[in-house]
């Protein structure tokens, strides 16, 4: 597979053509700390990043790859951005509503990691929900679904079966599919709010 092709390089291209720059971002499933260094290039010096995970191997990861990148070490280092030892669903406590330019997310199990720890149907509509209250208007909110093997399938319908209830007037929702691949590839959804 080409780069061009894969989930989350597409997902960046996508965001980096639509989102402010010097924004406030919110990569709510940190996992290796990819979405989080993206971050750190659209805040610049201006930007804010808050990242959060609920593995401390992820949470190392992620603080490893900002100190070996030049803006990433600075942005972390004067605080620009937090990594947060905790589960997306409580994102609301450190984001008030209508701030966020850019929210990601990365549902499934972390690179790598224990397949048996993995985002959760429940808690992962409820960041959604509350996401989509931090989120600017004229914000945008990236969902790459990984679904299927080890995470099965209720994820991903819990997730899809809000978003048809999201009002047209409010919010654009965009799905996409790999159409011509097989074995449950991943599915990424872009939210853009009016």
């Amino acid at each position: 597979m080409s780069k061009q092709s894969q989930i989350t390089h597409w997902c960046h291209e996508i965001i980096r053509s639509q989102a402010v720059r010097g924004g406030f971002y919110i990569d709510t499933t940190m996992g290796k700390g990819n979405d989080t260094r993206f971050f750190c290039e659209l805040a610049g010096d201006e930007g804010h990043i808050l990242a959060f995970d609920i593995q401390k191997e992820a949470l190392e990861a992620t603080e490893k790859l900002l100190r070996d990148h030049e803006i990433g070490r600075k942005l972390y280092e004067d605080g620009s951005v937090q990594l947060i030892f905790g589960g997306h669903e409580h994102m609301d406590e450190y984001a008030g509503q209508e701030t966020a330019d850019v929210i990601c997310f990365n549902f499934g199990y972390l690179p790598g990691g224990d397949h048996q720890i993995a985002t959760q149907k429940t808690t992962s509509v409820e960041a959604i929900k509350k996401g989509l209250k931090i989120l600017k208007h004229g914000g945008m909110m990236s969902l790459c679904i990984y679904s299927g093997g080890d995470t099965g399938f209720e994820e991903k319908d819990a997730i899809l079966e809000y978003l048809r209830s999201l009002p047209a007037r409010e919010y654009t929702v965009i799905q996409n599919t790999y159409f011509n691949r097989g074995n449950n590839p991943p599915m990424p959804v872009f939210i853009f709010k009016e």
